[in-house]
Parts: C-alpha cells; sequence; structure tokens
C-alpha cells in the first residue's frame, strides 16, 4: 500500500508514511492532505473512527464507479471525478481512472491508481510552494482537480492530430486498417464523452457554491476548472462529430472506388459481348456456311471484331463512360 501524508512545516512540504501520525495532526488541527492508493483493514478503520467519515462514504472510496459524483456529507464532501490514463501515447487506448476526494474543514483525502500524472505535478507544486495548506484543503483539492482537467488537453490535441491523419488516409488510400483506427477512436470518444456528461455537472455544482466546504473565495477557481473542461467536453463532441464525417468520407470513397471497378468491368464485358457472338457464330462449322471456305474468312472475321470494338469504345467516350 502507498499512503503519504502531506503537511506544511516551516516553508518545505513534510511527507510522512504511517498512519501513527494521523491522530497527532488530527489532534493539532493541522491542515493536511492524506494520499492514499490501496485499501487496508487498518486505513479503513482510521478513516471511520479517527476522521469520523461515514461508513458509506469510505466503502465508495475503494469501489470503482462508472460515473463521477458529489455527495455532501454534512462535515465533509465527498467528490469522485475522473482523470486520463493515456497509454502507448495513442488516443485509441484511451481509459479514465477514478479520484476519489474528500474534504473537510481540516484536511483533505485523495484515492487514486498509483502513478497518476495529476497527483505528481500537484506534488511538485506543493513543493515549490507549500503554502497552498495554509489556504485550506478546498485549494488543495482544486489543485488536483485543475490538474487531472489539465491532463485531458494533450488527449483532446492527440485526437485532432489523429483524425487529421485519418482524413488524409481515408482519400489517399482507404485500406481497411483505417476502418478499424475510425472504430477505435469512436469507442474512446464515446468513453470520454461519457464521463464528461456527468463531469460537467459535478463541477458546475462545486462551482456555484451550493456546498459549505467550498469556501466563498476558492468559487472563483472552481468555475476556472468547470470552464476549462466544458471546452474539452465541446472538442471532444466536435471531434466525435468530426469523425463521423470521416466514417461517412471513408464509406463513399470505398463505395466510389468499388463503383469505378463495377464499371469497368462491366465495360469490358459489353465490349466481349459482341467479339463473342461473332467468334461463336463463326465458330460453328455448318457445311453450308457461305464464308467457311472463303480465303479472306479468317482476316475477315478478325478484322470485324476489331471494327466492332472500335466502335463501341468511341460510342463510349462519346456518351463520357470511359
Amino acid at each position: 500500500m502507498s499512503l503519504a501524508i502531506y503537511t506544511r512545516s516551516f516553508d518545505r512540504l513534510s511527507e510522512s508514511h504511517s498512519l501513527a501520525d494521523l491522530p497527532r495532526l488530527l489532534a493539532e488541527e493541522t491542515p493536511f492532505w492524506l494520499d492514499i492508493d490501496e485499501e487496508t483493514p487498518e486505513l479503513c478503520e482510521a478513516l471511520t473512527q479517527q476522521c469520523k467519515l461515514h461508513h458509506l462514504a469510505v466503502e465508495d472510496i475503494f469501489q470503482e464507479r462508472l460515473s463521477p459524483k458529489v455527495e455532501d456529507y454534512g462535515d465533509s464532501l465527498y467528490i469522485v471525478l475522473h482523470g486520463i490514463a493515456l497509454q502507448h501515447d495513442a488516443p485509441d487506448d484511451l481509459r479514465t481512472v477514478e479520484i476519489d476526494l474528500i474534504i473537510s474543514s481540516r484536511w483533505v483525502i485523495s484515492h487514486h491508481p498509483s502513478g497518476l500524472a495529476a497527483i505528481g505535478e500537484v506534488l511538485d507544486e506543493c513543493r515549490r510552494n507549500p503554502r497552498v495548506f495554509d489556504k485550506g484543503p478546498a485549494f488543495i483539492a482544486h489543485a488536483i482537480m485543475d490538474h487531472a482537467v489539465d491532463c485531458y488537453f494533450p488527449v483532446i490535441e492527440a485526437f485532432d492530430q489523429e483524425i487529421d491523419r485519418l482524413e488524409t488516409a481515408v482519400v489517399s488510400d482507404p485500406q481497411p486498417e483505417v476502418l478499424q483506427r475510425i472504430f477505435k477512436l469512436k469507442r474512446s470518444l464515446q468513453r470520454l464523452r461519457r464521463v464528461a456528461m456527468h463531469q460537467r455537472e459535478v463541477l458546475l455544482r462545486l462551482s456555484r457554491g451550493e456546498f459549505e466546504l467550498i469556501p466563498e473565495k476558492a468559487l472563483p477557481f472552481f468555475r476556472d476548472i468547470h470552464d476549462h473542461f466544458v471546452r474539452v467536453s465541446d472538442l471532444a463532441e466536435g471531434y466525435r462529430e468530426g469523425l463521423t464525417g470521416v466514417l461517412d468520407a471513408y464509406l463513399s470513397v470505398v463505395s466510389n472506388r468499388m463503383n469505378e471497378v463495377m464499371k469497368a468491368l462491366t465495360l469490358v464485358a459489353t465490349l466481349m459481348l459482341p467479339l463473342t457472338f461473332i467468334a461463336g457464330l463463326y465458330g460453328m462449322n455448318f457445311d453450308r456456311m457461305p464464308e467457311l471456305h472463303w480465303h479472306y474468312g479468317y482476316p475477315f472475321a478478325l478484322g470485324l471484331m476489331v471494327a466492332v470494338a472500335v466502335g463501341m469504345i468511341a460510342w463510349f467516350r462519346s456518351k463520357r463512360w470511359l
């Protein structure tokens, strides 16, 4: 289990990895940030007995939730957000990760998968400027949410670049691999859109002063997060529609190519039809055929075939079928 308790000690960030320090910090009323990534019986007991968290909140922290939410327990505020985890730097590998935040008047608790980039960025910021702890737990939670939302923008940019590449590939070389890539991106964007619908509502509620644990002086900062995420959501929706256009263009280009192939095959078959008729006519070998023993019969038949073929090609060109 990875557990860390962060506090401000003079002008630096103090860090502890022992639950034994929790009672002392609670008794001293020192603002602190408890960051965890795994569940243990000792941790659950400490959260329930010492931090006085509602048992439903403790239960929800360690359960995977598909959609963001916010719940007010009076003396604590429980927030579920979803951050971004991008695997292999490819947007079609997009997945979201749950970030649980609990805010009280004296501390903030965060739970997330280990190695989350947003948490590392917040820690770096707190090490440079530990005075954020003096502002209160709401500002620490704001920093976590702000960096989590900022992590969406590189993903959105990756979607933009990938859609541009797909548009070029659709026009130049619409292979089946392009279609598979389109559907993978559509699934990723659909996943992002599903999370964004609920997360926008959560951030809106946090930004409009609905909860007492979010002080009035912090509201402009939460509104800024909401505005950023609205932009993310709008861009994701726009890319989803753009990707639908790319899919339509792919199907149209493939259909046009198929039509060209069928057109060429039809013209060849049409061209061969009278030639086959001529060859079949002179291949019947009846004794009383006038041209059967004619000295010029063979070149005449070949010439007739060439004349018919040239005439048909000229006619096709006059109709602009070739």
